[in-house]
């Protein structure tokens, strides 16, 4: 959330160290995911104007009238069609994955048919896992 506000603030990561009073090292570890202390999180909350609780909050949903999100591939629109949270998104890629090792050992012990079922189950699992991710990097989740 805090590298989304200091892009949507048109900061630097030093503009933003300098402005709530941090090294450019804390900004950094805070944006690759590391926690903040309090007192950090109070001086960046001042910066950008908000409440600790959105800069604390976790990230969970897709907000599908943004621009951000009208400007995704079509892939990934059409992979998160009717899913907004990624929590149901993350429990499509392990239930496609669990399908794919069920096919694959079905395919093994039984007949090859079930093994192109496990092979379709690996391939979904992938592209939830690929879709997902691009949806993290991107930022879009609310």
């Amino acid at each position: 959330m805090i590298k989304k506000l200091r892009k949507q603030n048109h900061y630097s990561q030093e503009q933003l160290a300098i402005l709530a009073g941090v090294s450019l090292r804390t900004i950094q570890r805070i944006e690759s995911g590391h926690s903040a202390s309090l007192e950090t999180l109070k001086s960046l909350a001042a910066v950008f104007e908000v409440e600790i609780e959105l800069l604390t909050g976790e990230i969970i949903v897709i907000d599908k009238n943004t621009e951000e999100w009208a400007s995704a591939p079509l892939w990934v629109r059409l992979g998160f069609w009717g899913i907004r949270d990624r929590k149901v998104a993350f429990r499509f890629e392990i239930l496609s994955l669990a399908m794919g090792v069920a096919g694959g050992f079905a395919g093994f012990m039984l007949s090859t048919e079930y093994f192109l079922a496990g092979a379709g189950g690996f391939a979904a699992a992938y592209c939830y896992a690929v879709q997902i991710r691009w949806v993290d990097n991107k930022g879009i989740w609310k």
